[in-house]
């Protein structure tokens, strides 16, 4: 699966949607059933319970991460992993409330099974392509990162020597060409590059090593 700019952005705006599509419907399904808001013997609703705070909830966190999910890039996968991690915490804590007066959202063991499904979800598909010592050339987050990220040692280390590597510019145009390529990579992953900006890209897209990228890039006319 690819972890290019396209392929990662794709996914996140993917998993993001799916999961919001499931808690919107569950969210809306209890709110329009006029449910108590702070009941804690819940309501049965799809195999979970439910209350209306709970619902209430499901359909703010629907609509939060369907708006990641547009804007996209670095946000989205932000957004899901921040998300993902508040289903685990609200999963453990309200595993020990049930039972209790403050089981506030009417949670039982299967809401707890879901968050914790849910949860893992938004942050595996969250960190797709982002959490990795070891990224493709073209992936936004590798494009992000500083020559002497630690981060980045694992490619170092094991990246045979024509792989896409950035030794430092000899002038000040070279300098400007890899700051354009790294603008371009960011604006296509959110969705918001140029029609130059995709057309030098595509042209440098199969180049083996980062001098034949930046010469290619260096070949196109200003417009």
């Amino acid at each position: 699966m690819s972890t290019g700019s396209g392929g990662v952005v794709r996914i996140h705006r993917v998993g993001a949607v799916v999961v919001a599509l499931v808690i919107a419907a569950f969210g809306v399904l209890g709110l329009v059933g006029g449910l108590s808001f702070f009941d804690t013997t819940g309501t049965p609703l799809l195999g979970l319970s439910t209350n209306g705070a709970l619902s209430a909830i499901s359909l703010v966190t629907a609509v939060v991460l369907v708006a990641a999910a547009i804007r996209g890039g670095r946000l989205a996968s932000t957004v899901m992993m921040v998300v993902g991690t508040l289903f685990l915490v609200s999963a453990f804590v309200n595993l020990w409330l049930i039972g209790t007066p403050y089981n506030l959202l009417a949670f039982r063991l299967p809401n707890v099974f879901f968050s914790i499904g849910a949860g893992m979800v938004l942050l595996f598909t969250g960190a797709y392509g982002r959490a990795s010592a070891k990224l493709p050339p073209d992936n936004p987050y590798k494009q992000e990162r500083r020559p002497d990220d630690p981060e980045d040692h694992g490619d170092a280390a094991e990246a045979p020597e024509d792989a896409h590597r950035q030794p430092r510019p000899s002038s000040q145009a070279e300098a400007d060409a890899d700051l354009a390529m790294a603008e371009a990579e960011r604006a296509l992953a959110q969705g918001g590059a140029d029609d130059e900006q995709r057309r030098r890209l595509a042209a440098v897209d199969h180049a083996r090593t980062h001098e034949e990228r930046r010469a290619i890039w260096m070949r196109f006319e200003p417009h």
